[in-house]
């Protein structure tokens, strides 16, 4: 499949720049630990993949991290994130996902589980 159609979509740029500026408080936290390629890698706040947008992405490898909150618990919005995962795998994109409580409990094991992903 062809990629670079699907990638940071120019029509998506106000929508992601609203994201930006309203970002969780998780969000942030978790953007101070991936910014300036702490992490040894860059990634880029919300970028879009056709008309999906996810938290963060690491363009050199192709990782996705997105974190949810609590209307991700309901049946419907499962089903509708195991869809979208699936739609960004066929872009060859791996999706982590974390809860906002993994970020607010325990910060280090999410980025420890970000890079070991990172490195393999």
């Amino acid at each position: 499949m062809n990629t670079l159609f699907h990638l940071q979509r120019t029509t998506m740029t106000e929508r992601r720049k609203q994201l930006r500026n309203n970002s969780t408080l998780q969000e942030k936290l978790l953007w101070k630990h991936l910014q300036g390629s702490r992490t040894g890698f860059k990634f880029i706040r919300q970028y879009s993949v056709d008309n999906y947008v996810v938290d963060f992405y690491c363009p050199a490898k192709r990782l996705a991290i997105e974190l949810d909150g609590g209307v991700h618990f309901s049946a419907s919005q499962q089903k509708y994130d195991k869809y979208r995962t699936k739609y960004l795998e066929a872009f060859s994109i791996k999706v982590l996902r974390f809860k906002n409580s993994e970020v607010d409990l325990d910060i280090k094991s999410v980025i420890n589980k970000i890079a070991f992903s990172l490195l393999n």
